[in-house]
């Protein structure tokens, strides 16, 4: 089986991820986002089968640096596209696409499991 694999490279999450798609021989295709932005319609792919809210990284520091408007505008898909393809470290990580084209958002090691 052959996954797609969204996010940043040098996350800590996505460490483990490559560790595990490794360890259990799984061949993958990594796109890596600070080296090829996410456009509008693979976000809007993502949105066909999660919800926003699920997407977005509250977690890391770009969010938590948010003002309270930025924050406003990231709980509707029409404003919120835009600025997580331009700040795309507040795209949950890791997105793994499967061949059957659904989707897990981040690093969930029974679920991942489950799906390969």
């Amino acid at each position: 089986m052959s996954v797609k694999v969204y996010g940043i490279k040098n996350c800590n999450t996505m460490k483990k991820t490559f560790d595990y798609l490794d360890s259990k021989g799984v061949d993958y295709e990594f796109i890596d986002y600070k080296k090829q932005k996410p456009s509008f319609d693979l976000l809007n792919k993502f949105l066909e089968k999660t919800e926003l809210g699920q997407l977005v990284n509250k977690k890391g520091m770009t969010y938590r640096k948010m003002d309270e408007q930025q924050r406003k505008d990231l709980e509707q898909k029409e404003t919120a596209v835009p600025i997580l393809a331009e700040n795309s470290s507040m795209i949950k990580r890791p997105i793994i696409l499967y061949p059957d084209t659904s989707l897990t958002l981040g690093f969930d090691e029974e679920l991942i499991s489950e799906k390969l």
